[in-house]
């Protein structure tokens, strides 16, 4: 099967305009993601899928594969346009902002697929031990069965803890990387919005509420997102300092 890596950018963000093309020690965030996502032993082909000049020119310059896309109102969607002309079977959803990923999680993500034809997708998971962590709306648990699948996610402090004691209960935080068999991200893009997904405000409800198998993969590795400036500092010093 071939399994296909697409990093989604765009140049607009509320919070960090242009953070695509972000200067870290010397390359720009979308170079740093592709150089470590291209490490990934499962991945045969990796594109950067864009509707920004900008960032397309970047791409071609460090000699990256890019794909220049309508404008869409997600990365699902944007994905979901890569995958529709391509001949791929397996795509990975890799996020363009995270230039510190491990190669070895989108490995992680990826197996599922291969081994099981039945598992629709597949996406990453944490372990949380910290009440701050289990109350923070921002921070989006999963409820996982006894077999390894997702049944529900939430910003609410799921499952709810009656004891008090979080360490006697596996709670997870969901790690925003998929993988997705062609089929179901082509079904989801043309697939209206739900109602838990439009509650909760998380896409990947879509796939529950109608019935996909999403398999959920505990990783012990870490990355960091880059929503703000501040947040591209602690980049630069982290990989400063190695």
């Amino acid at each position: 099967m071939k399994v296909l890596g697409v990093i989604p950018a765009r140049y607009a963000s509320t919070r960090f305009e242009g953070k695509a093309l972000a200067d870290i020690l010397g390359k720009p965030m979308i170079q740093r993601v592709y150089e470590r996502a291209i490490n990934a032993k499962t991945v045969n082909e990796l594109v950067v899928a864009t509707d920004d000049q900008r960032i397309f020119d970047t791409v071609k310059n460090f000699g990256g594969k890019v794909i220049m896309t309508s404008q869409h109102p997600t990365g699902t969607d944007r994905i979901a346009e890569v995958a529709r002309n391509s001949d791929t079977d397996i795509i990975v959803n890799i996020q363009g902002d995270e230039p510190l990923i491990e190669p070895a999680m989108i490995d992680e993500a990826v197996q599922p697929l291969l081994d099981d034809t039945t598992v629709d997708l597949s996406t990453l998971v944490h372990r949380i031990n910290s009440e701050e962590e289990y109350r923070n709306p921002n921070v989006v648990k999963v409820a996982v069965t006894r077999s390894g699948f997702a049944m529900y996610f939430s910003r609410s402090p799921i499952p709810y803890v009656k004891s008090g004691v979080l360490k006697d209960t596996l709670i997870y935080r969901h790690v925003g990387l998929y993988v997705y068999r062609k089929h179901a991200l082509l079904d989801f893009a043309q697939t209206p919005s739900t109602p838990f997904e439009t509650s909760e405000g998380l896409e990947q409800l879509r796939f529950l509420e109608n019935g996909y198998r999403m398999k959920v993969v505990e990783t012990q590795y870490s990355s960091i997102g880059v929503d703000t400036p501040d947040d591209l500092e602690k980049v630069k010093k982290m990989m400063s300092d190695t």
